[in-house]
Order: structure tokens, then sequence, then C-alpha cells
């Protein structure tokens, strides 16, 4: 997979980034644009809250089943970080 940069905002936790190329773009998506921002949580951690962007191919339609498995996809990547993170202060 390649992604591209997009910026960051350290003052208010923030940053974004494209999926410009990989497996999860198939035929029908040209990129997918992610932003995201840490807030603190009440309990002391911190929430992520992100959204999606995607651009597709020409006329091409992704089904509501297709963006919820790319939306389970990353939510697994953030679970995964999320564990390490925990298991390694």
């Amino acid at each position: 997979m390649k992604h591209q940069i997009g910026g960051h905002d350290e003052n208010n936790f923030s940053y974004n980034y494209s999926l410009i190329e990989g497996w999860p773009l198939g035929d029908k998506l040209e990129k997918i644009n992610y932003d995201n921002k840490f807030e603190a949580a009440a309990s002391g951690g911190s929430i992520c809250k992100s959204s999606m962007k995607f651009y597709t191919v020409g006329d091409s339609v992704i089904t509501e089943d297709e963006i919820k498995a790319l939306i389970k996809g990353s939510e697994g990547v953030y679970k995964s970080v999320e564990a390490y993170l925990l298991a390694n202060p």
C-alpha cells in the first residue's frame, strides 16, 4: 500500500493522509482520504475521531457492504496499535 501524507496540526492533535495505491482500492476506488483528530478523554486516555472519504474511479459505485468492510479493516489497524501501546507504555 502507498500512502500520501496530507499534513498534521500539532496544536489540534490532528493529521490527514490518503491511501493512493494498494489492494483496498481495487478497481472502483481512486483513493481514500483519512482525517484523524485526537482529543483528551474524561477517563484520562484519549479518543481518536476519524473520518474517511472515498473517491471512486469514473462512474463506479461502492456498496454499503464494501464501505463497511473498508471501515472494519481500518478499525483493525487502530485496535492493533492500541493493544501495542497499552502493552508498551
